[in-house]
């Protein structure tokens, strides 16, 4: 039965998701495509995790930091995807209220934890190019676990305050959420209170957060990229360069995104370019940076390859 309020407005107690509003060819075109989409992307991040825990050359900082990102893309996609793509295939868009505050907890949160380990993972290679004779006392096992640590705490408690705020909003009918997912601007739309205080809140923590993680990551790279115009020969500065350049595209690519969705008022949010750009960010993103890295690095290429013989292909 509905719920009503002090001012006998009704009550929304879960959600229509609109999705992507077409023909039903291509809704079925869309299913097929973000699903082979989603297949791959999780398989390529198992096959990362895979080798760096089965390969002990992988064992080491870096490929331990790309594991544990590997994982944080995993439940990021996961978040949100298999529930638009049964949106799209059976036509059934209705979450339950539970349902979306999990949702929109998990997309933040694993968000989060992606960017701190961005940021960790250019420290990393920060003290490997800056720093190299100091590399295996400042990265040494119990360092890099607890900036491991430090990541996932840090992007799990990112979201848990603007979850819990979100939470307590009562929402009105009509309960359409103008997205694929429980996102933050859609859900404010459908409140039936004031949200400035708490839209003021969200913004310090997306600004200290994406902007503070983006920045950090940033000075890494100037310091490493004043180290390697150092190197006399060129030979050296591009195999410095070579070693940094997978990160720095998975870097931009994704901050750029995110920066474009999260970084600005809620009064210029336009709902259909921001459906475009969070398929980017959200699904074209988590496939592109396995294929990135693979690509560029050698040591993965090599375990890689390792593995396929030992299977016999």
């Amino acid at each position: 039965m509905p719920t009503f309020d002090n001012g006998n407005r009704t009550l929304a107690s879960s959600f229509i998701i609109v999705g992507f509003e077409t023909i039903r060819e291509m809704e079925l075109f869309l299913f097929f495509l973000f699903l082979c989409m989603y297949v791959i992307t999780l398989g390529a991040h198992i096959i990362i995790i895979g080798l760096v825990i089965l390969d002990h050359r992988l064992h080491k900082p870096m490929y331990m930091f790309l594991a544990n990102f590997s994982v944080a893309e995993i439940c990021y996609i996961t978040a949100t995807v298999p529930k638009m793509l049964d949106a799209l295939l059976t036509r059934n868009k209705v979450i339950s209220y539970s349902a979306c505050m999990a949702q929109f907890y998990s997309f933040f949160a694993f968000g989060a934890t992606e960017n701190c380990f961005l940021v960790v993972m250019g420290y990393d290679r920060y003290v490997a190019i800056c720093q190299p004779l100091h590399y295996h006392t400042m990265m040494a096992k119990g360092n890099s676990r607890g900036l491991a640590i430090g990541a996932w705490a840090g992007g799990l408690l990112a979201a848990t305050s603007p979850t819990l705020w979100v939470s307590t909003l009562n929402f009105c009918y009509p309960n359409h959420i103008e997205h694929f997912f429980c996102d933050y601007a859609p859900l404010l739309k459908l409140s039936c209170e004031d949200t400035s205080k708490g839209e003021f809140a969200f913004t310090v923590i997306s600004w200290s957060l994406i902007l503070g993680c983006f920045s950090l990551t940033l000075v890494s790279y100037a310091f490493i990229i004043f180290s390697v115009l150092k190197i006399p020969s060129a030979e050296g500065q591009k195999k410095a360069f070579s070693t940094c350049a997978s990160h720095i595209t998975v870097v931009s690519i994704f901050n750029g995104t995110v920066i474009f969705m999260y970084i600005r008022p809620t009064s210029t949010i336009r709902f259909t370019l921001d459906k475009v750009v969070s398929i980017f960010y959200s699904i074209v993103t988590p496939l592109l940076n396995p294929i990135i890295y693979c690509l560029r690095n050698k040591d993965v290429k090599n375990a890689a390859y390792k593995g396929l013989q030992g299977l016999g292909i």
